[in-house]
């Protein structure tokens, strides 16, 4: 059967860090979820396995993506899909304030629906639909940076229309303004940033001093302490970084040098493990010293356990970027416009960030934010100063033939 574009195929390697991201990595619940949530159950593997597998012609590409008749003028609704506890709620946990804010100002219901739980799961719900050019009967998605670049090169998201995001356009933060595979936002906005740092248990250190990932990997008081992350971006970037090496700009050769560094930590025992965000019960008790760890975790370990703090290395940090898309054929366009540039808005931006904690991508949140949560809107890890954005790094963009040998590479590091 002919595939719905050959030399994007995933291969092995890639489906096993999906299945990684799924099982540990940001993918996964995170430590407010799991503090919130009630029952838990597993989370379906079957869409991840269906990448792999013969799939549908491809829909013609066109620049912009393909558009369906506008309903929006029509029908005030709007169809929002988005990663679990990634919205905010109120005490009862069943309305979204700022949903609710939008609805009552502008008349147009969201059907807000919390059913991403992972990039590759959620792409392969959508590729049927996308691949004959049919409606998926959503208008939003979320979608991590380098799944939101695989749908743009495929022609299957639509390209926004400025006059309709003057406060996104004018808010955006400059960190997050021009990625290079979407340059200049054209198809794309960031929902929320997320950085990988360095964090740390003060006591667990017993006075070693770390402030980079060389410390990481080279002190010999840290030896069997120190963990990495299972996603190949934040740990290689993180280490490309400390190499001296651009991760927006990198070769293939100083990937492999950065893989053969992570290698001999790994091969000495001075890497404990690579973790998905189950280091978040490593470090509080101590048996992580430090490790590379996500923003919106530390912050929620901070709150809980004075020990754990965390430094931003003098080389810089990685972050990426959740992002809104509209899908071809999406129904409500302008619908779906007007809520990317609603929280864009300062004051639900503030609302949003105050809740879930994440790097907020609007200028000019933190008076706003200081009003429902001082801490938060002091917090570097929620509100960059320019300081900090001017440390922040992202990935560059990966060829399909690059991230199948770069995550090879990377899985047979970790083991997986």
């Amino acid at each position: 059967m002919e595939q719905y574009e050959p030399d994007d195929r995933l291969s092995p390697a890639q489906l096993a860090a999906m299945r990684r991201s799924l099982r540990t990595g940001r993918a996964a619940l995170t430590r407010r979820s799991l503090l919130r949530a009630s029952a838990g159950g597993t989370l379906a593997l079957g869409g991840v396995g269906t990448l792999g597998a013969c799939g549908i012609p491809a829909a013609g590409k066109t620049p912009g993506g393909a558009s369906a008749d506008d309903r929006s003028a029509k029908e005030k609704t709007v169809s929002f899909s988005n990663w679990t506890e990634y919205m905010d709620v109120d005490d009862s946990g069943r309305r979204h304030p700022t949903l609710d804010a939008f609805t009552k100002r502008t008349g147009i219901s969201v059907r807000y629906t919390e059913d991403i739980n992972d990039n590759g799961e959620f792409f392969g719900k959508l590729k049927p639909q996308l691949a004959a050019g049919q409606d998926t009967g959503r208008d939003l998605i979320v979608l991590t940076d380098w799944m939101a670049a695989r749908l743009i090169r495929l022609g299957w998201v639509q390209k926004l229309d400025a006059s309709h995001l003057p406060h996104a356009f004018a808010n955006l933060s400059e960190q997050f303004r021009s990625p290079d595979w979407d340059p200049g936002r054209a198809y794309s906005y960031p929902w929320q940033g997320i950085s990988a740092v360095i964090a740390f248990n003060r006591k667990a250190l017993d006075g070693v001093e770390v402030t980079s990932v060389s410390d990481l990997l080279d002190n010999p008081r840290l030896k069997g302490r120190v963990g990495f992350l299972t996603e190949m971006r934040d740990s290689v970037g993180m280490t490309l970084l400390d190499m001296g090496k651009d991760p927006a700009r990198f070769t293939a050769d100083d990937y492999d040098a950065a893989i053969a560094r992570l290698q001999k930590g790994a091969d000495s025992g001075q890497i404990r493990r690579f973790t998905g965000n189950d280091y978040t019960a490593d470090l509080p008790k101590g048996d992580l010293a430090a490790c590379i760890a996500w923003a919106g975790d530390v912050v929620q370990l901070k709150a809980d356990n004075p020990d754990v703090d965390f430094v931003i290395p003098d080389s810089g940090y990685m972050t990426s970027s959740d992002n809104l898309l509209i899908p071809n054929k999406a129904r409500h366009k302008t619908n779906a416009e007007r809520l990317i540039d609603y929280y864009y808005e300062p004051g639900p931006a503030a609302r949003l960030a105050a809740y879930i904690n994440y790097v907020c991508p609007v200028d000019g949140v933190r008076e706003e934010l200081a009003r429902i949560d001082p801490d938060a809107a002091d917090n570097p890890l929620i509100i960059p100063d320019k300081a900090m954005q001017a440390k922040s790094h992202s990935f560059r963009s990966l060829s399909a033939s690059e991230e199948t040998a770069f995550e090879a590479k990377f899985a047979k590091l970790t083991g997986a």
